[in-house]
C-alpha cells in the first residue's frame, strides 16, 4: 500500500504542476497572439475591380414546380 501512494502521488503533482503551465502559457500565448493577429468576423470583401449590384436574382427559386401533372 505504500508502494502505491509513493508512485501516485509524485504522478497526481507533475500531473497538475503540467495541467497548470499549459494552461498558463497557452493564455499568455493566445493573448499576444490576438494582438497579433485579431480575428475578423463577418462578410468577406469582394475582390478588387468586382461590380457590386444590389439586386442579383436568387440562384434558386422560393416556390417548388408543380409535378402533379406527373401522378
Amino acid at each position: 500500500m505504500g508502494l502505491v501512494v509513493v508512485i501516485s502521488l509524485p504522478l497526481i503533482f507533475f500531473c497538475l504542476l503540467l495541467g497548470f503551465g499549459c494552461y498558463f502559457l497557452g493564455k499568455t500565448r493566445g493573448r499576444r497572439d490576438i494582438q497579433t493577429n485579431p480575428q475578423v468576423y463577418g462578410a468577406p470583401a469582394p475582390p478588387p475591380g468586382a461590380t457590386i449590384s444590389a439586386s442579383s436574382p436568387p440562384l434558386f427559386p422560393h416556390a417548388k414546380p408543380d409535378s402533379s401533372h406527373n401522378v
